[in-house]
């Protein structure tokens, strides 16, 4: 596949690009030179097509990924809430504050009997109790919340999937 750009003007993804993104999700750290031996390129190419990448939005940002345990953030559960009304005021509230607690990692709005599954991070099930009570359950709209605590996390990747 060739490198061109779309209708659009987006960048539409050629082997060589999908080999930077796997890469860099391996190792976002990786030296230019490193990488573009890697993918075949030569340094300046592979950093201008890096600089497309991030410029189109493929790449969001870069981070480093800590490991819990050693912060002593020992406990994860994942809650589903419901709301009493499914309107888009309900989820605006709801939405923004979560949006303010560092402990809850991810928030997802949802399909079934939940409207959201959120997954909470934090030391110890005492700290997960004064989230649930303080802050969760006193949100305007909450009517009914689920948790469930995880024993061990078997998997977890950061990687996306890329097509091939």
């Amino acid at each position: 596949m060739h490198r061109v750009k779309n209708r659009d003007d987006e960048l539409r993804l050629d082997s060589i690009d999908l080999n930077i993104l796997a890469a860099l999700q391996e190792n976002g750290r990786i030296a230019n030179v490193e990488l573009a031996d890697m993918v075949h390129l030569s340094p300046s190419p592979c950093l201008a097509r890096v600089k497309a990448l991030e410029q189109q939005g493929y790449i969001s940002k870069y981070v480093a990924l800590l490991d819990p345990k050693s912060l002593g953030l020992c406990v994860e559960v994942f809650v589903q809430v419901r709301l009493e009304r499914q309107v888009q005021s309900s989820f605006s509230i709801f939405e923004k504050a979560v949006a303010t607690r560092p402990e809850i990692m991810q928030c997802h709005l949802m399909t079934g009997t939940a409207d959201y599954l959120l997954r909470v991070i934090v030391p110890d099930l005492e700290s997960f109790q004064k989230l649930l009570t303080d802050f969760l359950s006193n949100i305007p709209g909450v009517t009914n919340t689920q948790s469930s605590i995880s024993l061990r996390q078997v998997n977890s990747k950061t990687a996306l999937p890329i097509p091939r």
